[in-house]
This record gives C-alpha cells, structure tokens and sequence, in this order.
C-alpha cells in the first residue's frame, strides 16, 4: 500500500505468527481500512506511519491470523446452544432420561424436547425398553435428540406419531427406522429417516424466521468467541442463505461465511439442487459466499453406512460378512454432476467417510479434471479412511482434505467406530502427515456441533500434532505415526482452508493486502508444550480490523477504540 494511505493501528508488543510461509514471524503489523497494510518490525512500521498513531499493546501476547473453519453446520449448531438441551456425548442413557426430565419443566404444553449431543457408544445400544424410558422422562412431550454424527436421531413414541410412523412403514430410500430382532421400532433414525423428525420439529416452532436469527447469530458470536473468523458451512439450506444475507445486510455477520448447498435431499428439509443454487445466487453479499454444492456419498461407520473397501466386522446376528455398505451415488452420475457443476462456476465439498467412498469421489474428480480442468475445487469431508493406493491422488488431482480431528479426541466416537470397522483399516485412520508430505492441501474443521458441543479449533489443533486425547484418564494413541508438526498444523486452521474455501486472496495469512483478521490468545503454543494446546483461550478476536469478541467482557463485545492508545 502507499505510504500516504490512512492507518487504523498498529498491532505490536507481542510476538505475531503471521502463517505466511515467505514471512512466519514478524513484531508488528498496520491495520488500515481493515485490511492488512504492512508487516515487519516495529521501528519501521512506526517509521511508515509518522507522527502520532493508535497502537494495540499486545502486552507480550501471541496474536495470529483469524482462524478458519473449512468444516461447520451453523444452524444446528447455533440452534443447540440457543434452545436446546444440552447433552455430553459422555452421558449414559439415565443420565438423558435425567437431563430430559429436567428440560420439560421449563416447557409450554406443545414445546418439543430437541438437543443433543447423543454419543454414538449409546445410539450403539438403543433398546425398546430404552424408548419407554424416554417416553416416561418427556411425561407427555415430543422428544427429537441427534447423535454425534448429526447424521441420526432419536424420537420418542409421540415423535413417531407426529412423523406417522409405525412398526409397518417402510424404510425411506436413503434412511431407516431402526428395529429390534422382534420387528419393533427402538426410535432410532439412522441418515435420511432423521429428516422427518427434522421437519415436524421445524413445523412447530411458532416464528421460525426469528428463531433461525438468533441460532446463525449464536453460532457467529461462538465462532468469533474461539477466533474463528471464516466459516465454511457445510450443508447450506434456503433459511440459512436467507438469514445470513439478511445479517450481512445489517452488518451483523463478523466472519466470511462460504455456503455449501446441498445436492440432494438433506437430513434437514429444503429445497436442494439447482433450486437452490439459484436462491444462493441472489442471496450473495460481502459476507455471504454460496460457492459450493454439498454431496453425500455415503454415511457414518458407527451404524456401517460409511462405504468402505473391505468388509465390516460382524457385531451381530443378521450381519453379512462380506459387508461393506455402498456408495450413495453412481460414478457416472456423480461425474454428470460434478460437470454440471463446474459448468455452473460452482465448487464441491464431497462427504465420504469410507475409504470405497473416497476412492469414488477422486475417480470422479480425475473424470471431471480431464473434461473441465483445475479450475474447481474439491473438497472431501472428512478422509478418515484412505486406501493408501489413494494418497497421492489429493495432491495430484489438487483435491482438498477437509480433515475433522475434533471427532478423535475427545469424542467417544472413535470406541463406536472400533466396534464396526477392520483393525487394519481403523489404526490407519487419518493420514495427515503423508497427505501434508505429499503436497495435499490439508484443512482443519470441526463439524460442529458433531461430536463436541462448540465449534473449539485448540482440542483439534493439539490433537493433529500430538495424536492423544487432551483428556489423560484417554489412554492410547490415534495412528501416531501421522502426527504433523505445529506449523502445519496452524497452517490447516489459517491459510489452508482459507484457499480451500476460494479465500486465499482474502484471508488466512497477516499478509499486506489481505483482511485484517487476528486473535490475541493468553499463551504462546509455539513455547508450550503441545500437550497443553487445548487450554488456549482467545482473549479477543478482530474481523476486518473490528473488534469483536473480547474475553474481557460480560458479553464478549467490546469496540476498537477502546482496545487500542494514541502513542507517539
């Protein structure tokens, strides 16, 4: 920038990890019309700038670029911490029917009991007797609690009702309402069969304009909350596209927000496909990016919907051994897609948990790069399981692994996942160093609120590199193997993802040029051990060079002006 251009502040008195690979480190930084004008030491940015300028005393504090969440459901998640009960993937089933009991005290007459989170270790077991428990705890109520995968639920017997189904009605294509061995439903609704429940909870809520408001809103002040400055969420419906465009507009929306539209029906209900690829293309704004089609090519592995390459482990009684669940799209079709896609100028993000299903979406990708070129991206959520003939295909077919390490550690996922999955394939989960090594443009997100209930980067940063629970009563290790170092781990929570979504002109790095997005945090990780990562705390984050979350305050707002001193 000119030197005569105008200055905000000055970023100094701490050291600043910049991501930027050609620049790691530097002492200071100038933030002028909330983009980034300089970076270097503080004699000469203070030399640039003349005279009597604002500076933000970091006070010895680390600050880095905004942090960027390639990976995140933002309705559910922000509805869950507005309205919902909370549950810990942790809780037994006394301890649900305990917290439901509790909830609907708190409930009109008609109000439905939704929350969550569910561990998959229970939904695993879910018995008949298990759905009378939860019909007595509700005392009258309708009942909808999702799993931690998000990708299924479980309802009580009013919910059946409501959704009218029976011990007769046929599973839906793309879904299933789980029975026992006699033939009755348990409540449980494994992928698409949860889009019912969805849909009738929706219908009750009385303004759900309103509601949707408040939930994007909480979910953005959390996001900002844990110095997350860019978001891409993962499964974007009509109401989000809607609401987000409307918070922009009111310069209510503190972070870049990529859409990721879905292809086909949806756990939850809406319009999908081209129909609402052109409802994202009018909702478009500052903030507000509808770039991305969603895709699902197969489930989870805790209920054996993943499509994988070797067969599951027999757990039980009707069980085929030669199992190995089944890819949700043909190759022909998806290729088809995929170009309509790119034709559209449309990205993807592609959800394949299996390693069959990974393979299909890179055999895909290599069709479509023949006939459409390098010019999309692709994105594949969320490369747990990949054959290790496929590894070097990312980085040659530039195909982006979304990577989700928040579903390692803590989360009781990975004992449901055991349960299900080939020893030999299971220690080989989540690859991420030979992928870095490879050239692979490995990116950080937490699918929130999968797995844990807020949308945390510093468990899933340290887990990256340490491969360990931060939880020590958590023994073992996940693959140790593939640990990455700090640097690459940054790296796939800043500049990685931020290129991953289409905004490496944008953010991602404290380059000159790009938004003056920062954190503060209240300790330095590059001098701590790993092992202590997930303590860090954001003590304030600034979007665009706004401040707009301060851990100093009740509410965690707080104004630039008051952050920053005239020096001369």
């Amino acid at each position: 920038m000119a030197k005569d251009s105008p200055i905000d502040f000055i970023v100094t008195g701490g050291p600043v990890y910049t991501s930027d690979p050609d620049h790691e480190w530097a002492e200071a930084f100038v933030v002028s019309g909330g983009k980034i004008k300089a970076v270097g030491t503080e004699a000469e940015l203070r030399a640039l700038a003349g005279g009597s300028v604002p500076v933000l005393d970091l006070e010895g504090r680390l600050a880095l670029p905004g942090l960027v969440d390639v990976h995140a459901h933002l309705g559910l998640g922000g509805r869950q911490l507005a309205f919902e009960l909370p549950l810990l993937p942790t809780d037994s089933t006394a301890e649900i029917f305990a917290k439901v009991r509790a909830w609907v005290e708190r409930l009109g007459p008609e109000e439905w009991v939704v929350g969550g989170i569910v561990g998959s270790t229970v939904m695993d077991d879910i018995t008949v007797q298990d759905l009378q428990l939860l019909d007595e705890a509700a005392q009258g109520h309708t009942v909808m609690l999702r799993d931690d995968s998000m990708h299924n639920r479980w309802v009580n017997s009013r919910a059946l009702e409501v959704m009218g189904v029976t011990r007769d009605s046929p599973n839906l294509e793309g879904g299933t309402y789980v029975r026992d061995d006699a033939g009755n439903l348990t409540g449980v609704l494994h992928e698409l069969a949860g889009g019912l429940a969805e849909a009738a909870a929706a219908a009750s809520i009385r303004d759900l304009d309103q509601y949707n408001a408040v939930a994007l809103k909480t979910a953005i002040r959390t996001l900002n909350s844990f110095g997350i400055t860019s978001v891409q969420e993962a499964a974007t419906m009509d109401y989000a596209l809607k609401t987000l465009h409307h918070l922009d507009g009111q310069g209510e929306l503190t972070a870049q927000v990529v859409a990721s539209m879905p292809s086909r029906t949806f756990i939850e209900p809406g319009i999908t496909g081209p129909d609402l690829y052109e409802i994202g293309s009018k909702h478009r704004s500052e903030h507000v990016r509808p770039d991305f089609s969603k895709y699902v090519l197969d489930g989870v592995p805790m209920t054996r919907t993943s499509a994988m390459l070797h067969p599951y482990i027999c757990s039980h009684p009707t069980h085929e051994p030669d199992f190995t669940g089944e890819s949700l799209w043909e190759l022909a079709d998806l290729v088809r897609s995929l170009e309509d896609l790119v034709d559209r100028g449309l990205h993807a993000k592609l959800h394949a948990t299996g390693d069959a299903a990974v393979r299909r979406v890179l055999d895909a990708v290599e069709a479509v790069r023949k006939s459409r070129g390098y010019g999309a991206i692709f994105q594949i959520a969320h490369v747990e399981y990949i054959d290790d003939a496929d590894l070097r295909r990312f980085a040659e077919l530039q195909v982006v692994p979304d990577a989700s390490p928040y579903l390692w550690f803590p989360s009781v996922i990975q004992e449901s996942i055991a349960k299900q999955i080939p020893a030999e394939t299971f220690d080989k989960s989540w690859p991420l160093r030979d992928l870095f090594e490879d050239g692979a443009l490995v990116s950080g997100g937490s699918d929130w609120p999968c797995a844990a209930p807020t949308p945390d980067p510093w468990t899933g940063l340290e887990t990256m590199v340490t491969r360990r629970s931060p939880d020590p009563s958590v023994a073992g290790e996940l693959n140790a193997g593939q640990g990455i170092d700090l640097r690459q781990a940054v790296a796939a929570f800043t500049r990685n993802p931020a290129a991953a979504m289409g905004l490496g002109e944008v953010t991602g790095m404290l380059r000159p040029g790009l938004a003056a997005d920062f954190i503060v945090l209240d300790q330095d990780i590059f001098r701590e051990d790993p092992s202590a990562i997930h303590k860090t705390k954001v003590l304030q984050t600034y979007f665009e060079g706004r401040l707009v979350y301060d851990a100093g305050d009740a509410d965690g707002s707080a104004h630039t002006s008051d952050m920053v001193r005239s020096s001369s």
